[in-house]
């Protein structure tokens, strides 16, 4: 087992890691923001088609930086997170048991906070991937390094084995590059709540099988006991490797998918597996990010306005997170504005940014007035019942 850790060391804020948090809720609202095209032609996997210079530019960059890199970075994060959870209730006095159960309640209440935006909500949910992970790595966190990295390279081969003959065989059945979208403008609010209330159990299981997340949250809980992001500046020399290592495989794991109709035009069946490898050496980007916010949170010796507020939509990316994907369905879905049926990729990944920047803007404000998101008080009070 870990030994206990310094109460000091969870009792501070880090730059680091409130700066990846807010950062990665643009990642995540621009991966979402494409996927309400519901009159947009299927492109390359889940970008839509290009219609422009400027949208082959936006889904150029998706590809490259954001697609299959935001989940990760996400897992990473929240991995990150069970390890200070966990170290800080033992801290307390606590209990592995007592410990343990706190953070499947936490999951719980993740997994019931999804459920509440994919039904009642509509929106694209990944808590209850996330919430399902925690209650599937709870057991590692009193075990050592050796149980964690022995499972880490289990489940990574396992995922590297099926993922790309699971892929290919679903990109050749279906018989394009492009996924295309649920929605159409004939969509309206109780026929989608209807459908989502008989699915959504799904959802889950769909991340984790098709996009599976648990490698991530497991490299993610070895950061966490590192201590990587919290006691970043005594990790600078590291850190820059593993962001300058992760970030590269991320790179060139992506190059074959941007290739894709640009002059070559792979079988189906390969191009499944070539957006499998997408999704693996994304793994390695979520880390990479994660590390690099590490760099810059060193680099950072005077915080001014725009750091600060970064790391106060940071401190508040569950309560961001749904409010990010409320206004999405607001603005973009059919059943409210459907300007996801008017827009270009161009038109909807300004209006991501547009979201994120209010998000900014508000979680600032929330800073300055002293209060924690909405959503982070509420979850405080389920879990730790006070």
């Amino acid at each position: 087992m870990n030994k206990q850790p310094n109460n000091q060391s969870f009792n501070k804020r880090a730059i680091s890691l409130d700066l990846a948090r807010g950062f990665m809720l643009l990642l995540i609202v621009l991966a979402h923001a494409p996927l309400y095209l519901y009159t947009s032609e299927p492109g390359i996997m889940s970008r839509p088609e290009s219609l422009g210079f400027i949208d082959t530019i936006i889904n150029t960059i998706g590809e490259l930086l954001i697609d299959n890199r935001a989940r990760p970075m996400f897992a990473v994060l929240f991995g990150y997170g069970l390890v200070m959870i966990f170290e800080k209730q033992l801290s307390k006095g606590k209990s592995i048991k007592e410990t343990q159960k706190t953070i499947r309640r936490r999951c719980f209440y993740l997994i019931l906070f999804g459920i509440i935006l994919a039904v009642f909500i509509g929106g694209q949910d990944i808590l209850m991937a996330y919430g399902i992970a925690g209650l599937m790595v709870i057991w590692l966190l009193p075990r050592g390094n050796k149980a964690l990295i022995k499972a880490t390279i289990l489940i990574t081969l396992i995922t590297m084995l099926y993922l790309p003959f699971i892929w290919g065989t679903f990109i050749n059945d279906m018989g394009r590059y492009g996924f295309g979208t649920d929605f159409s403008e004939n969509d309206r609010y109780l026929q989608l709540f209807t459908e989502t209330i008989i699915s959504f159990p799904i959802i889950p299981v769909f991340i984790h099988f098709l996009f599976p997340v648990i490698p991530s949250v497991l490299i993610g809980i070895w950061a966490g006991r590192k201590r990587l992001l919290i006691d970043s500046h005594l990790y600078h020399t590291k850190l820059k490797k593993i962001a300058s290592i992760g970030i590269t495989i991320s790179i060139i794991g992506a190059l074959p998918l941007v290739m894709i109709d640009k002059g070559w035009e792979p079988s189906f069946f390969a191009a499944g597996i070539i957006w499998a490898v997408h999704i693996i050496t994304g793994m390695a980007a979520g880390i990479g990010y994660a590390a690099l916010f590490g760099v810059i949170g060193n680099s950072i010796k005077n915080p001014r306005w725009l750091t600060n507020s970064l790391t106060a939509l940071g401190k508040r990316s569950l309560t961001f997170y749904v409010l990010n994907e409320t206004l999405l369905v607001i603005l973009l879905s059919p059943v409210a504005f459907d300007l996801g049926g008017r827009l270009t990729n161009t038109g909807v990944t300004l209006i991501a940014i547009s979201v994120w920047i209010l998000a900014v803007i508000f979680a600032t404000i929330l800073e300055k007035l002293h209060m924690n998101g909405p959503l982070e008080t509420l979850m405080c009070r389920l879990v730790y019942r006070k």
